[in-house]
């Protein structure tokens, strides 16, 4: 029908303008986020954007969910204020025979979303977790900062150097700090290369002196140098030791069914399950009423869609706690929204009123 297909388009239109606002927000955010942990030390400042990019894909199942309800909520509520919808339904035709055309528009995003939040969302998490472990890892030498103090991986050891630009192997103006069981070094030198013998990397300085002093005693023990080399930690480049459930498949969950496995699976299934039921209950809340201003309707449909992913946010925390099962959470959630989602449609539909659930007034004597 050519009403059908115009509610199809002006979906269309409203849900791509949607996305891209969200999405430059959620970017946005991400981005400010991400250089807040590469500060710290989380992340390597290179990876940044590659992080960014990881997170915003993780993020699109929850993006597209509010981008479909408030496409459906947005163009109804623009149908019933410019008066379409009565004349919709003033030809004979309920508001629930609006599902068809909503289905044939959503239906795709709908297997988006699935494919995201089963498929993407784990290998993205996956990469994250990967970057992190690796940063973590590197060796002593990667993490020395020109100008920064830095510690070894090891953690016994604190690093200062000043890097030469004509060679990225050595440096000027070293300074090395080693904490060992009952003895502490101090090391300084003009000058430093990195020199790799066998499987071993070690850092070459020049012109220096030693400083050692022993634990529990006043004495120093002071010695200079020409040539002194220090054994520094490689790259490690073993598999990451810890994989948190985020990064493992749908089948792996259920496999081993772990109360934090459930947990994540519960919030993968509830993803797909919101959306689906977020357009039904868009459905139903669609309206407009002249006396309480155009946003009045807009503000209690995102007020729903707030409430709806808190409460998967806490279904996943009462899971994992297993203070909940996962099919009595499926099933107290997403199907509880579905049924109360069916009885407000059926209720607009018939055009159900409280008077008319009651009975009819009985007539005066």
């Amino acid at each position: 029908m050519l009403f059908h297909s115009s509610l199809r388009k002006e979906l269309a239109r409203t849900f791509g303008a949607t996305l891209v606002v969200l999405v430059t927000v959620v970017m946005t955010m991400t981005l400010i986020r991400t250089l807040g942990e590469a500060t710290r030390g989380v992340f390597n400042p290179a990876d940044v954007l590659i992080i960014m990019g990881y997170t915003v894909l993780s993020d699109l199942p929850t993006i597209l969910s509010l981008c479909l309800f408030i496409a459906v909520v947005t163009v109804l509520t623009r149908m019933y204020r410019d008066s379409e919808m009565v004349i919709w339904l003033g030809s004979g035709r309920g508001l629930a025979s609006l599902l068809r055309p909503l289905l044939r528009f959503c239906w795709p995003i709908f297997v988006l979303i699935f494919v995201l939040a089963f498929l993407v969302l784990p290998w993205a998490f996956g990469r994250i977790e990967d970057l992190r472990d690796q940063y973590e890892k590197r060796g002593d030498m990667a993490r020395i900062e020109a100008g920064q103090f830095q510690e070894s991986a090891s953690g016994d050891r604190v690093f200062f150097i000043e890097r030469d630009e004509k060679d990225k192997l050595a440096g000027t103006h070293v300074f090395m700090v080693t904490r060992e069981v009952g003895k502490e070094t101090i090391t300084s030198a003009a000058r430093g290369t990195v020199q790799i013998l066998g499987n071993d990397q070690f850092l070459v300085l020049e012109n220096g002196q030693r400083l050692e002093k022993t634990e529990g005693s006043a004495a120093l023990s002071v010695s200079t140098f020409e040539r002194y080399g220090a054994r520094v930690g490689a790259d490690n480049t073993s598999a990451r030791s810890f994989t948190p459930p985020s990064t493992l498949s749908a089948i792996t969950l259920l496999e081993s069914p772990t109360p934090r496995n459930s947990a994540e699976l519960a919030w993968r299934s509830g993803l797909f399950l919101a959306a689906v039921n977020l357009v039904l209950i868009a459905l139903a809340a669609a309206g407009a009423n002249p006396r309480s201003g155009r946003t009045a309707n807009m503000a209690f449909a995102f007020l729903i869609f707030v409430v709806y992913f808190n409460l998967l946010v806490l279904g996943k925390n009462w899971v994992e706690t297993e203070q909940i099962s996962l099919g009595g959470y499926l099933l107290a959630l997403h199907g509880g929204a579905l049924a109360l989602g069916s009885l407000w449609l059926t209720a607009r539909h018939l055009q159900w009123t409280l008077p008319s659930l009651r009975g009819a007034p009985r007539p005066k004597a």
